[in-house]
């Protein structure tokens, strides 16, 4: 069987991941994704499967795929968006993805953005890098009112070490987990966004982007419902909030600070709007990318493919 692998954090993480894929009876290629449509039409009809990451498996990609071999995806990671979910059904190809194994690194990642800036250790890095003795006034998050858009696993975890930290809780999500809410009451369930948007000192994103996630965050919210100026974090996907929205808001004192891990185009751009831009953080989405995520995720990715194969 022949298996495309182009998840980079896969790659580039030795671990036990690594050994399962290649004690199987596989023949692997290894290209560095995400791969855009015009990458994978040429080839996608030579495998039988992928183990991919944020690659574009749009309607034409899959097509032309299932015309030739492919038969299996396996997604390295949670997010799906960037797969056709509804042409891989009608085209039968089976996808699988890895819930609730990134949970620890992506929480601690939020709180290593809040952190970096609160206490401005990438300017005072680079500050004393040049040999500057500049000295900032950083702020405490002890006390501060956090809300968490989506309590899925990520949003389970961070409000847990929000709660350690000192921290107030709002969480927002579609269904409640009763059980989890009981086991640790400081949590305030709310069922409508605004007083997140109204109460938070911090907003932290934890949904899908779908086609009603869009612009989650937008212009109408930054400049009519924020009460707080808020910072906000998203380690979620790109299109959850308006760029230029973002922008302007920082620009005009509607937003204090937006810490980001993810872009609405991956791997960023010479025009990206929110380059060099004053009370701006972007990582490379590496929230996820620690040895342990990676090699949780890897193994479960290709114990995931291992299944479809058996069950087919």
């Amino acid at each position: 069987m022949k298996v495309l692998l182009t998840s980079t954090s896969f790659q580039d993480t030795p671990g036990s991941h690594q050994t399962l894929l290649d004690g199987q009876d596989f023949e692997i290629d290894r290209m560095r994704g995400p791969l855009d449509e015009q990458t994978l039409l040429p080839i996608i009809q030579n495998y039988d499967a992928v183990i991919c990451g944020d690659d574009a498996y749009t309607s034409a990609v899959l097509a032309k795929g299932r015309a030739g071999r492919l038969r299996f995806i396996s997604k390295y990671g949670v997010g799906l968006d960037k797969i056709d979910l509804e042409a891989c059904k009608k085209l039968g190809i089976p996808v699988s993805n890895c819930p609730g194994v990134n949970q620890v690194s992506v929480a601690e990642h939020v709180l290593a953005l809040l952190f970096t800036f609160e206490k401005n250790i990438h300017v005072q890095h680079n500050s004393t890098q040049s040999g500057s003795w500049k000295r900032w006034i950083g702020r405490e998050v002890y006390g501060q009112t956090i809300g968490i858009i989506g309590l899925g696993a990520i949003g389970k975890e961070l409000a847990k070490k929000a709660l350690s930290l000192g921290l107030k809780v709002l969480a927002f999500d579609l269904i409640k987990d009763d059980r989890f809410l009981t086991s640790h009451h400081e949590i305030v369930f709310v069922d409508d966004l605004n007083l997140i948007f109204q109460n938070a000192d911090y907003i932290s994103l934890h949904v899908p982007h779908t086609v009603h996630t869009e612009h989650l965050i937008s212009r109408e919210v930054i400049f009519q419902k924020l009460a707080k100026k808020p910072v906000i974090v998203n380690t979620a996907r790109g299109k959850l909030v308006d760029a230029k929205a973002i922008v302007d808001g920082l620009n005009q004192d509607k937003v204090r600070g937006y810490l980001t891990d993810v872009l609405a185009t991956e791997p960023i751009i010479e025009e990206e709007l929110l380059r060099g831009v004053e009370n701006i953080i972007i990582t490379p989405h590496v929230g996820s990318r620690t040895y342990q995520s990676v090699e949780k995720q890897g193994t479960m990715a290709v114990k995931n493919l291992i299944r479809m194969v058996n069950d087919a």
